[in-house]
């Protein structure tokens, strides 16, 4: 199986972990992931409330980019993922935005038939086109007895509506339950992480952030899988600020789903870039790994 492949600025530095487990994973399972030729930036989330028209222009060049023989482009970021299937969905249903995002194309020699490319995240892809037997088929380190909180963030699953509940997503949850992990019951699993609000205001950030942390810890969890290089780093990233702000003590490891994907399809934890996260997930994961070989 082929898909286009849209990486997003931050899979090239902060978020390189997701970049090399979603390869790994990719090789693995059997699907090749073609980079589209000179992407350029999705322009997060801030663009599109300054200039709709311009953003818009901006995100269709990277869709009209896609290789004719391809139809689906695959994104693993959350803001990258909206902003790509926004656009197209923009395009479809409004004729003004369609024929004056195709005449700024145009400029640069490209068109953009509207709903030529299905725009997909990736956890939608290994979820739906692979499933239960083929994942379950794929395992060679069971995930029992470890426990994880699934967080999908609020972008993937709002506001363009997939397959998956707007409020309380399960996809994530099956997928880990396929690979032997305890999934925790986590309520805020679809809340905002903040964005960017902690450049705009650190105590309401912080207790966005916050809440998510808890609720992690309140349920005993050894970690939150992330699906969003944002929400990845909101969550570890800021913890030790968090933690200063609110005299908490959270040591909350954060990682993404691939990476843990990858653990139980068998790969060693730094082919998949365990040890770039702040807060180390290796301590806990080994700790129950060897607990579980030891049975």
């Amino acid at each position: 199986m082929k898909y286009a492949y849209y990486p997003g600025c931050s899979m090239e530095c902060n978020a390189a972990a997701y970049e090399m487990s979603t390869q790994v994973v990719a090789r693995a399972l059997g699907f090749k992931l073609v980079e589209v030729d000179d992407w350029n930036c999705c322009g997060a989330t801030e663009f599109f409330s300054q200039d709709e028209l311009t953003a818009s222009a901006v995100v269709a060049r990277n869709l009209a980019l896609v290789a004719p023989e391809l139809n689906q482009l695959v994104a693993p970021c959350a803001a990258c993922y909206l902003n790509l299937a926004k656009t197209d969905r923009l395009m479809q249903d409004n004729a003004t935005i369609n024929a004056k995002v195709n005449e700024a194309l145009a400029a640069g020699g490209l068109k953009y038939k509207a709903g030529r490319v299905r725009v997909r995240h990736l956890l939608d892809v290994i979820y739906q086109d692979f499933g239960e037997e083929r994942i379950r088929e794929k395992v060679v380190r069971s995930l029992e007895g470890l426990r994880v909180a699934p967080y999908y963030g609020c972008q993937v699953v709002r506001p363009i509506k997939g397959d998956d509940s707007t409020e309380y997503p399960l996809h994530m949850d099956e997928l880990f339950k396929w690979l032997g992990a305890e999934v925790v019951d986590y309520p805020v699993k679809a809340h905002c992480c903040g964005g960017h609000m902690t450049q705009i205001s650190e105590p309401q950030a912080f207790e966005l952030i916050r809440r998510l942390l808890q609720s992690a810890v309140d349920y005993e969890a050894d970690m939150i899988l992330c699906m969003c290089p944002m929400c990845q780093l909101n969550l570890d990233a800021y913890q030790s600020r968090v933690n200063g702000f609110f005299g908490t003590n959270f040591r909350m490891p954060i990682v993404y789903f691939t990476q843990m994907l990858g653990v139980a399809l068998g790969f060693e934890l730094k082919e998949l870039g365990f040890g770039k996260e702040l807060v180390s997930a290796e301590p806990a994961l080994r700790a129950k790994l060897a607990q579980r070989a030891s049975v």
